[in-house]
């Protein structure tokens, strides 16, 4: 498993998980830039992504959905709020409604993904500040720390050369 530690800091409404991977920082900012390379990974497995719109740039807009097991459809937006490519990203996100637009933009919970060169590899750094304590309790019960985890996971596999 490529994630090495997971932080709550439920005072400071922060959840925090490091990962590193055997790829240079250009490549694992791939996983993020690319909305086919971050389908393959964004969301746990039984929950794999869609993304109907992602745009990396500042005030860019990204809209998605997850499909569980049953065919349900779990949606969510971005709203791109710093890229420094090809080390820095920053959006806020939330909970869409059933046509991919934000259900309340206000309640949106802040991520701040950045990507460190360590040694041959990279380790990536996701810090994900909460709107207040009840949001970060809602998702917690959600299962998102596992999730993530389990997300996460599924990135060296999106990174693997593809053989011929």
């Amino acid at each position: 498993m490529t994630v090495l530690n997971t932080y709550k800091d439920v005072e400071a409404r922060r959840l925090t998980f490091v990962a590193e991977f055997d790829a240079g920082v250009d490549r694992v900012w791939q996983v993020w830039q690319d909305p086919r390379q971050l389908e393959r990974w964004w969301g746990p497995p039984t929950y794999p992504a869609t993304f109907d719109r992602h745009e990396v740039v500042v005030g860019g807009q990204s809209r998605y959905y997850m499909t569980g097991p049953e065919g349900d459809k779990a949606r969510g937006w971005w709203t791109i709020t710093a890229v420094e490519a090809p080390h820095r990203l920053e959006f806020d996100y939330g909970f869409s409604g059933d046509d991919g637009e934000p259900l309340d933009p206000a309640d949106a919970a802040h991520m701040v993904v950045t990507l460190d060169a360590a040694g041959a590899g990279t380790r990536m750094t996701t810090v994900t500040t909460f709107a207040n304590p009840q949001q970060m309790e809602t998702v917690l019960a959600m299962g998102m720390e596992e999730g993530m985890r389990l997300a996460m996971g599924q990135i060296d596999g999106v990174l693997a050369p593809v053989s011929r």
